[in-house]
């Protein structure tokens, strides 16, 4: 990453010498160039100028703190506010300056009046951005908007931009009474209020976590517009293929308990995002954009956590302007690997106007005057129907959420709850407890592997896929002895040795039975996407195959030589992870704090759990994870709300 931030940097001065930019102004953008490309690199959005003015050196790669209004706790909003203190309104306001006189940044309102060649914008609130991101992030901030702003509520005030869209569903009062039955008490149905919420708009972002039915909400939502609308045109997505597939097979789940002229109209395929756009031969280009927009009329994306800030873009671009564009994911969950946490921004606030309680059926409360740019289309799923809050893993992931790393370390080093345990591991490689841990998990994998690759039956392809797919280890990092290529193959070795198998280090010798693959690059000539988990296994004749699920419920057989980039998958990422669930998952902490080990990264790993998790790993290095926030500097919000100003 050095590299290309000194490339861009020298690229940058140099534009800007050749535009006669004084020398202190080419001294500045060359330290802010290397900082803004770090910093994108990590997956900001943009630099806020206090985190940049009156620094004479760079902080680690992608440590930028957030503006005055953004700070979260543990920024001093005085300090940074000080006109004499660095980062402080004067200092900013000099350091604005003078990259103006540089010739290669605009502000922000300049941008937007007209067209320009400038590579970089700073908006006023002070944030420095890569001019591409700042034109999605306007783009993206109006079209939400605009399509959050389509439908009013009965007896709501007016608002603009309602012509030509189509009127809000209304909700059919027997159904919801099938699907949703009345229950005791005062506290409300969340799913049933996401329904109505998702009846009256043209967007809809729903955040929950695990088990807090959002996939049971989905299926309630499509049966309600299907009863009303028969012939409409649903689409299902997920920014990966694993998670696309979860989502089918959750939501034909779900699709028995509805009627069953209902069910038989739900959607029977789920794309990727990219696979739905329509990749193209050019880089970043789709074939499904505003001029040729998706043919659909209800849009459901899951995992909407995932989305960065580019490819929401171009989602956003594509989908019919009357079109209902329904948004799940948890806003605790890890944000994007590529710049920006658009699902995180979207849902960061819920809010509703007095007509929409009274619609849902919610008492008056504090919030119900609000006029947020995204008030009544955002909604929070909070009652886990997986596990209780008290739960080991319930109370492991509020903890964790909630940054409380002591309580949570002591809780689980007690042992109070089998569900959630704790290995004391601070050594550089993983103990003999934690190897333990981990061989256990996966034992019924291995040995259904020996017994079927000595009997005369050989493997049964979909035994071993749920053998494997109980339990899975998952890590912070790559690299070192506690990260995914040790893990991976160390696993590799103990399955090679009980099979009886020689270590091969040849090309061939990479492919044994039971080797689990994790693709990594799209293949659509194959059909296979990145995130997609197949098993190595003999076929009929013997020969070695990779079997992918397929979306009939059976298996695909590719031959190892044809797949697309891969890895071995006895262990993943967690952000790989993202979009699984397994029954049981051992979480293995490196060695030490890192920055990318943070309390998102945590509860995304925990709650990959459905029946028990344990940790791994040294106490310090688990707290220090559990005090660390992922932010990512951005202003979607502000882009949103110069676009409800009509700014």
């Amino acid at each position: 990453m050095n590299d290309l931030a000194d490339g861009f940097a020298r690229h940058l001065v140099d534009w800007a010498a050749t535009l006669g930019a004084p020398a202190d102004s080419r001294a500045l953008l060359d330290t802010v160039a290397r900082r803004l490309a770090t910093a994108t690199s990590a997956g900001h959005v943009c630099v806020p100028l206090a985190a940049l003015a009156g620094a004479g050196s760079s902080p680690p790669e992608g440590d930028v703190p957030p503006t005055p209004e953004e700070a979260p706790r543990g920024w001093d909003k005085d300090v940074l506010a000080d006109e004499d203190a660095p980062g402080g309104h004067a200092a900013v306001a000099g350091l604005r300056a003078r990259l103006l006189a540089s010739g290669v940044v605009i502000d922000a309102a300049q941008a937007v009046a007209g067209r320009s060649a400038h590579p970089l914008v700073v908006d006023a609130g002070g944030r420095l951005y890569l001019r591409r991101h700042f034109d999605q992030e306007r783009a993206l901030g109006a079209a939400l908007v605009a399509r959050a702003r389509g439908a009013a509520v009965a007896g709501s005030p007016a608002r603009a931009g309602n012509a030509g869209v189509a009127d809000e569903v209304p909700p059919p009062p027997a159904l919801l009474a099938t699907l949703f039955p009345p229950r005791p008490g005062a506290v409300p149905d969340w799913q049933k209020c996401a329904v109505l919420l998702a009846l009256h708009g043209r967007l809809t972002v729903i955040s929950g976590g695990p088990g807090t039915g959002k996939t049971t909400t989905v299926a309630a939502l499509l049966a309600c517009l299907l009863e009303a609308q028969p012939a409409l045109r649903i689409a299902l997505a997920a920014p990966t293929g694993k998670a696309a597939a979860r989502m089918l097979e959750a939501l034909r789940q779900r699709a028995q308990t509805l009627p069953a002229a209902l069910a038989a109209r739900l959607p029977t395929e789920a794309f990727t995002v990219h696979r739905l756009l329509g990749v193209t031969a050019e880089p970043g280009r789709f074939r499904h954009h505003a001029d040729n927009p998706l043919a659909v009329d209800v849009l459901v994306v899951d995992e909407a956590s995932m989305l960065d800030l580019a490819l929401a873009t171009r989602l956003v671009d594509a989908l019919p302007p009357a079109a209902r564009l329904v948004l799940l994911g948890d806003k605790d969950q890890l944000a994007a690997v590529e710049a920006g946490a658009v699902f995180a921004e979207l849902s960061a606030e819920c809010v509703f106007s007095a007509p929409m309680r009274a619609r849902l059926g919610l008492s008056p409360g504090s919030g119900s005057a609000s006029t947020g740019v995204l008030a009544d289309s955002v909604i929070w799923l909070t009652e886990s129907h997986r596990f209780r809050a008290d739960s080991g893993i319930g109370r492991l992931a509020t903890d964790i959420r909630a940054g409380r790393g002591e309580a949570a370390l002591a809780w689980l080093a007690a042992g109070q709850d089998a569900s959630a345990g704790w290995i004391a591991d601070a050594e550089a490689r993983p103990s003999a407890a934690t190897l333990a841990c981990i061989e256990a998990g996966y034992a019924a994998y291995f040995d259904l592997l020996r017994a079927g690759l000595g009997g005369a039956g050989g493997v049964e392809v979909a035994a071993a896929m749920h053998a494997f797919e109980r339990f899975r280890v998952l890590v912070a990092v790559r690299d070192g002895g506690r990260g995914l290529a040790a893990l991976n193959a160390w696993l590799e070795g103990r399955l090679r040795a009980l099979l009886g198998l020689a270590p091969d280090r040849s090309a061939a010798g990479r492919w044994y039975p039971g080797r689990p693959v994790i693709v990594l690059a799209n293949d659509y000539l194959l059909g296979l996407f990145n995130g997609d988990i197949g098993l190595c296994l003999p076929d009929a004749s013997g020969a070695l195959r990779v079997f992918f699920p397929a979306p009939d419920g059976g298996f695909r057989a590719v031959a190892p030589l044809r797949l697309p980039a891969h890895d071995t998958a006895f262990a993943l990422t967690v952000h790989k992870s993202q979009g699984s669930e397994f029954e049981e998952v051992a979480l293995v902490l490196p060695a030490q704090p890192l920055r990318v080990l943070t309390r998102e990264l945590l509860y995304t790993g925990v709650t990959r759990a459905a029946r028990k998790v344990t940790v791994a790993g040294a106490g310090e290095v688990f707290v220090a994870g559990c005090a660390a926030r992922t932010l990512r500097a951005s202003g979607l919000r502000e882009r949103m709300r110069e676009a409800a100003e009509g700014g």
